[in-house]
């Protein structure tokens, strides 16, 4: 497995006001690739108009409580992610797609009045955090990382090759966390915690504590499905 990272995005590109596409069971992270499937129209309707323009969408979750206001306006998780818009496969019956590329976790701000079918907000780009003159510590928590998911690697025959690439490679500690965030079977408040953590070595604090668990658990699901399966909209 190796994350894929928009080299190209600059923050000067997000103008700050961003078209959200709200999932109810899905948290993406920055530096990850995830499919999604657009079918309401709402959203087809999201889609004409960014594919014309930046590219850029917000995928945010829903709050618990969503089912009673789906077709309104329920509320969202403070915390989302910026994406981009990689591929849009245009299907016969109007439905779409989509290959979307983490950029950036945003805190949203304020959701505008309703201009079109769907919804949009104001947002800030929220980028990693590094305690100050604390590079030993980064170092240990990378290597701890490094360490459990060693262990965990033979009860994962299928998985074991990506993940062993992951190991080999030179990611920041930021972006390996978001990876192991995205990739790993954990509950979605778990997920939406993770995301909406900025520290980055508290986001490795809490990596390590769920593969903890999950090694003392057998590590049997550690991981969710690689290449992800595409998530309905």
């Amino acid at each position: 497995m190796s994350p894929i990272q928009d080299h190209h995005f600059k923050p000067a590109e997000f103008s700050g006001i961003t078209s959200l596409l709200p999932i109810p069971d899905l948290v993406l992270f920055p530096h990850v690739m995830q499919p999604v499937h657009v079918s309401e129209p709402r959203y087809r309707e999201l889609l004409d108009d960014v594919l014309r323009g930046s590219r850029l969408i917000t995928l945010a979750v829903l709050a618990p409580g969503w089912q009673s206001d789906y077709e309104g306006s329920p509320p969202l998780h403070p915390y989302a992610c910026l994406a981009r818009v990689v591929v849009s496969q245009l299907l016969d019956d109007g439905t779409r797609n989509l290959l979307l590329r983490g950029l950036r976790r945003v805190r949203l701000l304020k959701e505008l009045p309703a201009r079109k079918n769907y919804r949009e907000a104001t947002a800030m780009l929220c980028e990693d955090i590094y305690p100050p003159n604390q590079a030993d510590q980064r170092e240990t928590l990378k290597r701890d990382l490094h360490e459990r998911l060693a262990r965990l690697l033979p009860r994962l025959p299928q998985q074991r090759e990506q993940w062993e690439q992951l190991l080999n490679s030179s990611l920041p500690l930021g972006t390996l966390t978001d990876v192991l965030g995205h990739a790993l079977d954990l509950s979605l408040a778990d997920k939406e915690t993770l995301l909406s953590e900025v520290n980055v070595h508290r986001r490795a604090e809490l990596l390590l504590g769920h593969l903890t668990r999950a090694e003392h658990d057998g590590g049997a699901s550690v991981f969710v499905k690689f290449p992800p399966e595409f998530s309905p909209n």
